[in-house]
């Protein structure tokens, strides 16, 4: 038996969205899952309105960077288990080849980082991502990995990414 699976959020711009969901699953993971996120053609810098939507939330911010996924495509790079894509746009693109072929599903979220309005809506945006990740990594969190055959796990990860 593993004793954590190591998860991937993947995002075009890696600033927001899949930031979001890796601080969030290190959060309520519990030592079960180990995450990290990347972008196919990152920003280089976390958008400060993600920041400061994970610290009202009471969610670690400490080391979140913007980073290229071919950081976790390295050979010495940590061997992913889960691969989510977090945006529609990454969702299409040709993604690297990951060593030991993990599971992968699509988590599309509006991105909350192009809404123009106020700081209000802008503000909403932000969490209502949040929300909506939340509700998708706490369903994960309850699946029994570790005890469900591959067909079964993948149909259960793309349902999560469906419905919620």
């Amino acid at each position: 038996m593993k004793s954590h699976y190591n998860v991937l959020f993947i995002c075009t711009g890696n600033s927001a969205r899949s930031i979001i969901a890796e601080a969030l699953l290190n959060h309520v993971g519990n030592g079960r899952f180990k995450a990290f996120s990347a972008g196919s053609q990152p920003t280089g810098t976390v958008n400060p309105y993600a920041l400061q939507v994970l610290q009202d939330n009471k969610v670690d911010t400490e080391g979140l960077r913007s980073k290229h996924w071919n950081e976790f495509a390295a050979p010495e790079a940590s061997r992913m288990d889960l691969v989510f894509t977090v945006c529609a746009k990454a969702a299409g693109e040709h993604c690297p080849l990951w060593a030991d072929h993990p599971m992968h599903a699509d988590w599309s979220v509006e991105d909350p980082a192009v809404i123009n309005g106020s700081e209000e809506q802008i503000k909403k945006a932000f969490q209502d991502t949040l929300i909506m990740l939340k509700r998708r990594i706490d369903l994960l969190i309850m699946l029994p990995v570790e005890k469900i055959d591959a067909m079964a796990l993948r149909n259960n990860l793309s349902d999560i990414g469906n419905k919620i």
